[in-house]
């Protein structure tokens, strides 16, 4: 039953990222594809993965224990932080700390996980803003 109720959620979730994508005023400068292409083949992918979920539960679910939840729980949290602190911190220092928590979350060594945050940081910020052209959040550093 709880796949069932995870992929009812995913579903409304789903179709309300449709809706907020369909609301997205479209400036006449834009480019061919728009920015509602984006977001609208994520939401069919999610409404397509829910779906399936929903009409293919699991007979026998295996849920994590209440520790492995609350890890969870904390990776969604720094999520979240992170989207509130990105205007005001930067895409750099705000990346590089939310990539650094995560990654040793998943069993890095605390010093490795603060190189590897930064270096995805560094590299994420240089595909999209150095070579793509894409603006992203200035922080106090400028960058």
């Amino acid at each position: 039953m709880s796949d069932r109720i995870f992929g009812a959620v995913g579903l409304v979730l789903a179709l309300g990222y449709a809706w907020a994508a369909l609301v997205i005023e479209e400036s006449f400068l834009s480019d061919a594809v728009g920015p509602k292409a984006f977001p609208l083949i994520i939401a069919a992918v999610l409404a397509l993965a829910s779906i399936v979920i929903f009409l293919k539960p699991d007979a026998e679910p295996e849920w994590p224990a209440l520790p492995r939840l609350l890890e969870v729980g904390a990776a969604v949290l720094v999520m979240i932080l992170y989207a509130i602190a990105l205007p005001e911190a930067g895409f750099v220092i705000a990346t590089a700390a939310a990539a650094s928590y995560l990654t040793w979350r998943l069993g890095t060594a605390p010093i490795a996980s603060v190189i590897s945050g930064c270096l995805t940081s560094a590299g994420i910020y240089a595909v999209f803003h150095l070579v793509l052209g894409l603006s992203l959040a200035k922080g106090p550093l400028g960058f």
